[in-house]
């Protein structure tokens, strides 16, 4: 078990959830910073340094420690996605304001009193105007990270209702070609892949269990594409054809009824 360095408490809770992740797929992966540093690409200073809070991690280095950990890199980018909103947001309350210039003219040392209400009207003016464009573009941003909030919740609730999680990405991102070795056992057919027949399957879902379901809808004759484990939008069309003729509710989604059509069906 790692022993971590207790967090910077200025740190935002949304960029703390992220390294804690982060920290949990280090420790899953049982790699030392210099091997974690060989896989990643990224220096074991520079991985001290996003593990300890000091600094925010590049998106590339997310993915790769979610594809070293073995996790799901879209859940844990939209994470990283909020995380940077919250540090840019930490990073612009702290900064401090530019000093003027000392080459820059002096204020007339007894300058007339009826010219210093204007002056200060000038600066507060400006002041609201930069405070009003700061907020504008603070809700814009907001806007935008309640947005990938509601579509990160939405896939979660999709995907959460398997009995069992769906098998994560490979460790490579090279795409793979999976073969089919369809066989029927019990009046079941199986492709080698996965015997799974409940767990739910739909858009932007990746592994063996997908791979199994493209081998299965081919054999049924309704083409999905390449059988490389993506569950995109040939594989959902593949689906939604096998449903209509199968006279199963049209939803382009493999559920339990429909892994039964797959496992059961004669070949078209």
């Amino acid at each position: 078990m790692s022993h971590w360095r207790e967090l910077p408490a200025e740190l935002h809770p949304d960029v703390r959830h992220l390294i804690v992740r982060l920290r949990r797929l280090k420790d899953r992966s049982e790699l030392s910073k210099r091997r974690l540093a060989a896989k990643t690409g990224y220096s074991a200073k520079s991985w001290q340094r996003y593990l300890n809070g000091r600094s925010l991690p590049p998106r590339e280095a997310v993915e790769s420690m979610a594809r070293v950990g073995g996790d799901n890199p879209h859940r844990l980018l939209v994470l990283h996605e909020i995380a940077a909103q919250r540090w840019s947001e930490g990073r612009a309350v702290t900064t401090p304001a530019t000093p003027a210039t000392e080459d820059g003219p002096a204020p007339p040392e007894h300058a007339p009193t009826e010219h210093q209400p204007q002056g200060r009207h000038l600066r507060v003016a400006v002041t609201a105007a930069a405070v009003v464009t700061a907020l504008s573009v603070t809700a814009a941003l907001l806007l935008a990270v309640r947005l990938t909030e509601a579509r990160a919740q939405l896939a979660d609730e999709r995907a959460g209702v398997a009995a069992t999680a769906v098998a994560t990405v490979s460790e490579s991102m090279v795409p793979v070609i999976y073969t089919c070795e369809l066989e029927q056992r019990d009046g079941r057919w199986y492709a080698g892949l996965s015997r799974t027949t409940d767990i739910l399957l739909s858009n932007t879902q990746m592994g063996l269990e997908v791979a199994e379901a493209q081998c299965l809808l081919q054999r049924a004759g309704s083409e999905p594409g390449d059988i490389d484990g993506v569950f995109g939008p040939k594989t959902r069309r593949a689906v939604e054809r096998m449903q209509k003729r199968g006279g199963l509710i049209v939803n382009g989604v493999i559920d339990p009824p429909t892994w039964q059509a797959l496992r059961e069906g004669a070949p078209q």
